[in-house]
């Protein structure tokens, strides 16, 4: 990948306050001189705003990285399918984005600049077609699941068991996106939150936010024998398949649910590792999983399940928020730590594991996707609106 990462991150820089208006001023342009592309999008266009620009800055920023960034827009190019993008809709996009960043750029937008971002949007596009042209010869643009089971665990909290029509490949810690029959070409991420099984039942630990069209439908008016449509599995907080050592996996609210799925393979695997698994919740009562957990540890003694409650004073087990008490539940030198919950709880997580001189290689998250969107103080990593 040839590109001038120096050039396209300093005019990209200039452009960064003004994202919001930039994004809008984006689709406005290419709505309005391309209005049948309207139909791929959702009604409500503010979140697929927020989306575009973290999906840009992501690129930018990974321009230096031209393995992870390959990685990244082929997964986009897979995931592009379930909206219908084709390779002809590619040129109306550069055109619009390469008008948007002349606007916005201002003086930092000079030929070279113009130059660089067009070849950067020409390799991203082919790049993104190839892999989606490869994946469509070999798996849906998305999956049909019935809904065989829905378990309401609190008023505003559900477990969902599904059954696609066609097998659906993932590896524990990934997440699938979901479309309801409620509200058409609008999709959100759900972690799956269990490993891969033999019969193709998947799972997945959504809570209700306000105002999220997606996870009030799938908690209130979803119902047994219901269908949804999954996209992709996506994410990059998996195992390492050759990885041996003992692992500290630690969850705010439904971030249970990757690391869960993750307890899961090791305990499939029949390799012994110590598996610590750190469940954060407010108080007993947000411990919606804790049942599932206990069974899940008997079958596994080398499971430790260690709920760590904030809002409980008289709580007999570790209180406060999970990134304080680390330390004294055990020393970590040696294992790999997986964490998954809202953002700040991640990033607290992270910087306690550092100070306690854990290298940063070994500590795995998905904490661009808990960015991606507002993420209320419970849900998990990727499960949103």
């Amino acid at each position: 990948m040839s590109l001038e990462p120096r050039i396209v991150k300093e005019s990209f820089n200039r452009i960064e306050p003004d994202g919001e208006k930039a994004t809008a001023y984006f689709y406005g342009r290419l709505f309005a001189e391309n209005p049948r592309l309207r139909a791929l999008f959702p009604p409500a266009m503010d979140l697929q705003r927020d989306r575009l620009f973290h999906a840009l800055t992501r690129i930018v920023w990974s321009l230096d990285s031209p393995e992870t960034l390959s990685a990244y827009l082929g997964q986009l190019g897979r995931d592009h399918r379930k909206f219908g993008v084709l390779r002809e809709h590619y040129p109306a996009v550069g055109d619009a984005l390469i008008a948007t960043l002349r606007r916005f750029a201002a003086d930092e937008w000079t030929p070279e600049a113009e130059a660089a971002w067009r070849e950067a949007y020409r390799t991203a596009a082919a790049i993104m077609v190839e892999s989606a042209e490869q994946d469509a010869a070999q798996s849906p643009p998305w999956w049909v699941a019935e809904v065989v089971e829905h378990d309401r665990r609190t008023p505003d909290l559900a477990v969902l068991t599904l059954r696609t029509a066609q097998p659906l490949p993932y590896r524990a810690g990934q997440y699938v996106t979901v479309q309801t029959a409620r509200w058409p070409r609008v999709w959100r991420p759900y972690s799956i939150a269990n490993a891969p099984r033999s019969d193709g039942l998947l799972r997945l630990h959504v809570r209700a936010v306000p105002g999220g069209w997606v996870s009030g439908a799938l908690v209130r008016h979803t119902r047994q024998g219901d269908t949804v449509s999954l996209g992709p599995a996506m994410g990059t907080m998996t195992l390492d398949p050759d990885g041996d050592r003992d692992l500290l996996l630690v969850a705010g609210g439904t971030g249970l649910s990757p690391l869960k799925a993750i307890a899961e393979q090791v305990i499939m695997a029949g390799r012994r590792r110590d598996v610590h698994l750190v469940v954060g919740a407010r108080t007993e009562r947000d411990l919606y999983d804790l049942p599932d957990l206990r069974l899940l540890e008997s079958s596994y003694p080398s499971l430790r399940v260690v709920p760590v409650l904030s809002d409980e004073p008289d709580s007999d087990g570790p209180r406060g928020p999970v990134s304080d008490v680390l330390e004294r539940l055990h020393d970590w030198d040696g294992h790999d730590a997986y964490v998954s919950g809202p953002a700040d709880m991640i990033r607290r997580t992270v910087g306690e594991l550092q100070r306690l001189g854990m290298p940063l290689e070994r500590v795995h998250h998905d904490l661009l996707e808990a960015d991606k969107l507002a993420v209320p103080s419970v849900p998990a990593s990727p499960s949103r609106l």
